[in-house]
């Protein structure tokens, strides 16, 4: 079973697999119903027809599965409750876990299929203990595997990601070459369900402005902001505060909800408030331990940043400390940290404190 999106990626997955002499089911997973103007760019109807028109010319079966109601429970009010606490979600790595390779999975096996595949830029093998062990994709530039940092071990086994040994430019040659329908669509971007709505429009209609001051380097009071769940670190742009002459950007470094203050600094290397060597993880999730004789723990702070060497403490079964080798700069709280040894992918957390 495929998890088809209407993408290129996943119909390049169905496609490859076909080539390969599997037999081939795909499945698409509708997440929301358009019943909100706020959401009228809602691009659910082009992807099913996308989706629908490469399974009809790869002449595999179609199946839609209707998540709306799993997909509001887990995600969306994921999503909204962790703006609330000031936080930063990160709903692609949560919608990997619980639908992608949760419920999605789920209805494929239950349907008699003995594999599950998806569009990933990942690469996947078993170990000598039949593990599933992640690595990125051949194409580093597109590489997911930071995505996948929370689905658990199981959720791995019989897990197929055909186009990850390819770069997106092969993927796009195959789907010209061989004619699929959906060849030239551009890649999405930002939450798959929004479209083009802006998240805070989104997030508008769930959490009420609460103003409060803006506050500089100094302490003073320079403006005022509607609400803490629209600002997260590190962001420069939409602060609302005009910069200094000299070409100094101010960017956001803390926020504090008893006050609701937002705080800002000049983005500038010697910034302290911005960097942080130390952080704790929450919700620990290990799909294969550190191997203690093989290359360095490494981590990725977020997606598309570089691993970084790092050393860890255990503070119990779901928390670890982590202290990185260089400064990193404008971790979140609610994002996630993936960790690495070379180029396979260990697991994660949610970071939880940054000092």
């Amino acid at each position: 079973m495929v998890a088809l999106s209407g993408g290129v990626d996943s119909a390049v997955a169905a496609l490859k697999l076909l080539q390969k002499g599997h037999q081939v089911g795909a499945v698409y997973a509708r997440t929301w119903v358009k019943d909100d103007d706020f959401l009228a760019e809602c691009p659910a109807k082009q992807d099913i027809e996308n989706a629908s028109a490469v399974a009809q010319h790869l002449g595999i079966p179609f199946t839609i599965l209707s998540v709306v109601k799993e997909y509001r429970q887990k995600i969306v009010d994921y999503l909204v409750t962790g703006y609330r606490q000031g936080l930063t979600p990160n709903p692609d790595i949560l919608c990997n876990r619980e639908m992608k390779f949760g419920i999605l999975r789920d209805h494929a096996i239950a349907n008699g299929c003995d594999g599950f595949a998806t569009g990933h830029y990942c690469q996947i093998q078993t170990n000598h203990l039949g593990t599933p062990i992640v690595s990125e994709g051949a194409d580093l530039r597109k590489d997911q595997s930071y995505f996948l940092a929370m689905v658990r071990s199981e959720q791995l086994r019989n897990t197929y990601f055909p186009i990850g040994v390819h770069q997106k430019s092969s993927v796009r040659a195959i789907a010209k070459k061989e004619g699929l329908p959906n060849a030239d669509r551009k890649d999405s971007q930002g939450i798959c369900f929004l479209g083009k709505t802006n998240i805070n429009q989104f997030l508008s209609e769930f959490i009420p402005d609460q103003p409060g001051p803006i506050v500089n380097h100094e302490n003073k009071v320079v403006g005022e902001h509607r609400g803490l769940h629209q600002y997260t670190i590190g962001q420069r742009k939409g602060i609302g505060i005009p910069s200094n002459t000299d070409h100094r950007a101010y960017v956001v470094v803390g926020k504090d909800l008893t006050s609701h203050t937002l705080k800002i600094a000049f983005d500038e290397p010697e910034q302290e408030s911005l960097f942080t060597k130390r952080v704790l993880l929450r919700d620990i999730n290990w799909q294969v331990h550190p191997d203690e004789n093989s290359t360095p723990l490494l981590a990725k702070v977020r997606y598309r940043d570089s691993a970084t060497p790092i050393k860890i403490t255990v503070c119990s079964n779901q928390t670890i400390e982590v202290f990185f080798e260089q400064k990193q700069r404008a971790i979140a709280k609610g994002q996630v940290l993936a960790f690495y040894q070379g180029n396979r992918l260990l697991g994660g957390g949610f970071y939880q404190e940054v000092y």
